[in-house]
């Protein structure tokens, strides 16, 4: 071979190298920059996300625990998405990849199954609100007054000053009652006087002794009604109206006042009695 030939040779072997350089060049320059303009505009637009979620949490007055589990939560995922369609554009097969990602989550998901219940039953709690911190509840066989609202739990105290923690998840899903929604709260009480007395006079007296108590409302004003007549006895219905703060003292006191006040006018108790058949 002489050295013409050997020039030919090596012409055509550097001239094939740069084509095939310049197409690869070319190629998968094209990706890289196209990888880099995906990565602007999404970076431009997670931004303005959050910049549009700030703007709504601000106009709702979300708890502030909420909107940074909500922002978090949503910058994440928008920046995964990101990532697996970058990835995707540099020609990287993402099908296995977002298979990966399914896998952890569901791994994720059954080691964390109560932890994340608890965790979406404390978003859906935060965002509609069934109640507040400060107010008084009843639910999951527990009543008491709301102390803290978190993502996992609500810790409520009781009457008897016991702090009680509930997972949210059973909560968000159970029986709420709210006995603050309309301002005031009904206390609810039963007291019985024989059967011989004089019903309007001992709803009168009752109804005199409970606006004494200076923590009735006077309006709405408190009932006296007939619950029942049996076992010997008038049983009546005793209902004052209160603020959350003054419940059980009004709970307390205005059957104390009650009690005394018929005791003072003549209006007797039940006496309980026995029949006995003799055969």
């Amino acid at each position: 071979m002489d050295t013409t030939s050997l020039a030919v040779d090596f012409n055509g072997l550097s001239h094939s190298l740069l084509t095939k350089g310049s197409e690869i060049l070319m190629e998968y320059g094209l990706k890289i920059a196209g990888a880099i303009l995906i990565y602007i505009i999404g970076t431009w637009i997670i931004k303005n996300i959050s910049k549009g979620l700030n703007k709504l949490f601000a106009g709702k007055k979300y708890d502030p625990s909420l909107q940074t589990f909500l922002r978090s939560l949503v910058s994440i995922g928008l920046n995964v998405l990101l990532i697996i369609v970058i990835i995707g554009q540099l020609g990287v097969n993402t099908t296995s990849f977002a298979g990966l990602l399914a896998g952890a989550a569901v791994a994720i998901g059954a080691a964390l199954n109560g932890t994340l219940g608890n965790l979406a039953g404390g978003v859906m709690l935060l965002i509609f609100k069934p109640f507040k911190v400060g107010e008084m509840i009843e639910a999951q066989g527990a009543i008491g007054v709301v102390k803290e609202l978190s993502i996992f739990n609500t810790i409520i105290l009781s009457p008897e000053n016991k702090t009680i923690i509930l997972p949210n998840g059973p909560l968000s899903t159970g029986t709420i009652t709210n006995y603050n929604t309309h301002g005031n709260l009904r206390v609810d009480l039963v007291m019985a006087i024989a059967l011989d007395q004089n019903i309007d006079k001992a709803r009168q007296i009752a109804i005199d002794a409970m606006l004494s108590h200076p923590k009735v409302l006077k309006s709405p004003v408190p009932e006296v009604a007939l619950l029942k007549v049996a076992d010997g006895m008038t049983t009546l219905a005793i209902r004052p109206y209160t603020t959350q703060a003054a419940y059980w003292d009004v709970y307390f006191g205005a059957q104390e006042l009650v009690k005394n006040a018929w005791d003072s006018q003549g209006i007797s108790g039940p006496i309980p009695h026995r029949v006995i058949i003799q055969k």
